[in-house]
């Protein structure tokens, strides 16, 4: 088994006042030098060893190995899925990438179809694929824009938009959005595995949107300093200058950055208020979903996670309730797996088990039946999971004043907490819609 990197894929930590900032270097300019751990042998099920340090982009490393055990009743195994458990962390759609570039072979013979069924005994032969910088292109995007002065935006995001272009979400971002709005040129943009980025909620993410990814120059231009999921709509902070993302940037790292969420959940929680403090990390059964890992936090399987929720009204006789979160950390996905955890999924999130299904069997008994068409109908509209950044509060990067902001959820949530309303509603004490 052979495992190297280009060194032309290395990223450097570049530190623009209080923020972290990653830019693609090159390679004669690089100042951290990342220590590699090769892993030689013909004969472990053990995937490779990682890069050690911060993260790469995988470009230019290298795999050569052959399959010893496939693992699989029938004998077979899909090259990607192969090629994915022996890299870790590698995400499947990057190597997809990287074998319709032809960068792949088996025993020899170039192979470009992802679906490749490899068996025990192939010599598998990888070179993972350079991640070309993306472009944004300012787009008349309508943007519902809650505040905005020299220094700041907050924008209330509708739910389906994508916060910034990743592979296969390149426009109607709201980045795309922001450049219009602001009159900015084309930037380029880093690339990232297209996994990666779906799965982004409302983790910190200290990305300037202005970075120029050939010269590695900051210009003054809208930074995203967090992130909301596709699905989540609400508030959401862009800085409009180098400075107020470096503060800005410093307060997400801090948890100072006042966020409070409302959700509707399948069921209701007990008890009806609490902290959930499970670390979050990737479910090894799915890579595009989270999930919370009881027990110590590991910085290679899950990190640290704390969220304090609070039921402000039960509805339909228990069937659901209007949960108010408010996070200690920001974890990709952290209020959704910490839902599923209390057994109370967010109503529409399919992926972390608030089906459908699952809303017509909690719901059903507890409505008459006169109602049953209604809801539904209701249901079935559900395309994102009911979750809302309803209140944002931080320190302003110019003035020192703490500024706060809100706004109302949108009609998709709306309707759905009306109509359950209507059919019984326990108020309890907490945030007033």
């Amino acid at each position: 088994m052979i495992f190297s990197l280009n060194s032309a894929s290395f990223f450097s930590i570049s530190h623009t006042s209080q923020s972290v900032l990653l830019f693609p270097r090159n390679p004669k300019s690089c100042s951290r030098v990342f220590r590699i751990l090769r892993a030689c042998s013909n004969s472990t099920d053990e995937p490779l060893v990682s890069v050690s340090g911060r993260r790469t982009n995988y470009a230019g490393v290298r795999l050569e190995e052959t399959v010893v055990d496939v693992n699989s009743d029938s004998g077979k195994l899909r090259l990607d899925s192969w090629i994915s458990s022996r890299i870790i962390g590698i995400s499947r759609a990057r190597v997809q990438s990287s074998i319709r570039s032809g960068l792949v072979s088996v025993n020899d013979r170039a192979v470009d179809k992802v679906s490749h069924v490899i068996r025990a005994g192939d010599k598998v032969n990888c070179t993972i694929s350079e991640l070309q910088p993306l472009r944004a292109e300012p787009e008349d995007i309508p943007l519902d824009i809650i505040y905005e002065d020299e220094h700041v935006l907050v924008v209330n995001k509708p739910a389906h938009m994508v916060v910034h272009p990743a592979p296969g979400n390149a426009s109607g971002t709201l980045v795309n959005g922001i450049l219009h709005h602001c009159s900015l040129p084309t930037v380029a943009l880093p690339n990232r595995d297209s996994e990666e980025d779906n799965i982004s909620d409302d983790e910190f993410n200290s990305f300037a949107a202005g970075q120029n990814c050939g010269t590695c120059e900051t210009n003054i231009r809208p930074g995203i300093v967090h992130r909301l999921d596709k699905g989540t709509s609400g508030l959401l902070v862009v800085a409009k200058d180098e400075h107020s993302h470096a503060h800005l940037s410093e307060q997400f790292k801090l948890h100072t950055i006042y966020r409070v969420y409302i959700s509707l959940t399948s069921g209701v929680p007990t008890p009806l208020s609490g902290r959930v403090e499970i670390p979050v990390g990737r479910d090894p059964n799915n890579r595009i979903r989270m999930t919370a890992v009881p027990g110590p936090s590991n910085s290679g399987q899950a990190r640290h996670a704390a969220s304090r929720y609070k039921v402000i009204e039960i509805l339909a006789a228990g069937g659901s309730a209007l949960v108010e979160w408010r996070l200690e950390t920001g974890r990709t996905h952290q209020i959704r797996a910490h839902a599923k955890y209390l057994g109370i999924p967010l109503l529409g999130d399919e992926v972390y088990g608030g089906t459908k299904n699952m809303a017509l069997s909690l719901l059903r008994p507890r409505i008459p039946s006169s109602h049953h068409g209604q809801l539904a109908q209701l249901v079935s509209r559900l395309d994102r999971p009911c979750l809302h950044a309803v209140a944002l509060g931080f320190n302003h990067p110019k003035t020192g004043k703490n500024v706060h902001f809100s706004c109302q959820p949108p009609e998709d949530f709306a309707e759905i907490l009306s109509w359950l309303r209507k059919i019984s509603t326990e108020k309890k004490k907490g945030l007033i819609l």
